[in-house]
């Protein structure tokens, strides 16, 4: 598959996933291709963590209330820095988003599946402070994602349908051509 076609047949996946072990070779892969995004002045702000362990990765998943993910074989959490980069501006949400996308479209071109959680784990019930706790997170860390990774159990939807190119998209100024 193509960058585009990746690009455009990637969708977030919540259905089960088939019980299977991811390798740690595709994780490496995908957390390679996280860790190559652009980042705000090269400060590197985001940081990875891959679990694989079934027990621990239970431990987690057990922790997130409403559940999510749970039969997913593995994750990925990001874990982001708050670093000033330039102007007493910190980049960091740029840079994990940008490491996201590049391991939503690595994931799917290996085959596998996974969604974007981020607000369900960094709500007012604070699930990303426990999970830390679990994983020992130091405090200058804070989780912001939990990526579940796996192969699909079903066959993924066709995803939202999208507002028209020239609803959202224009030339030469806002509303134009």
């Amino acid at each position: 598959m193509s960058i585009l076609e990746l690009i455009f047949n990637r969708r977030s996946y919540r259905g089960p996933y088939e019980n299977a072990s991811v390798p740690r070779e595709d994780l490496r892969r995908i957390m390679a291709a996280g860790l190559a995004a652009p980042s705000g002045c090269n400060k590197q702000t985001t940081s990875l963590i891959a679990v694989d362990d079934p027990v621990l990765l239970e431990r987690l998943k057990s922790t997130i209330d409403p559940p999510i993910a749970e039969t997913a074989p593995a994750a990925i959490l990001v874990l982001a820095r708050d670093i000033i980069a330039y102007r007493d501006r910190c980049y960091s949400v740029q840079d994990y988003s940008a490491a996201i996308e590049n391991m939503l479209l690595a994931i799917k071109a290996l085959g596998y599946e996974s969604c974007w959680y981020e607000g369900h784990i960094t709500d007012e019930d604070r699930i990303d402070l426990k999970l830390a706790e679990i994983l020992g997170v130091p405090e200058e860390y804070r989780i912001v994602c939990f990526l579940p990774v796996g192969r699909a159990a079903g066959k993924p939807g066709a995803g939202p349908k999208k507002k028209a190119f020239e609803e959202r998209a224009w030339f030469n100024g806002f509303g134009g051509e």
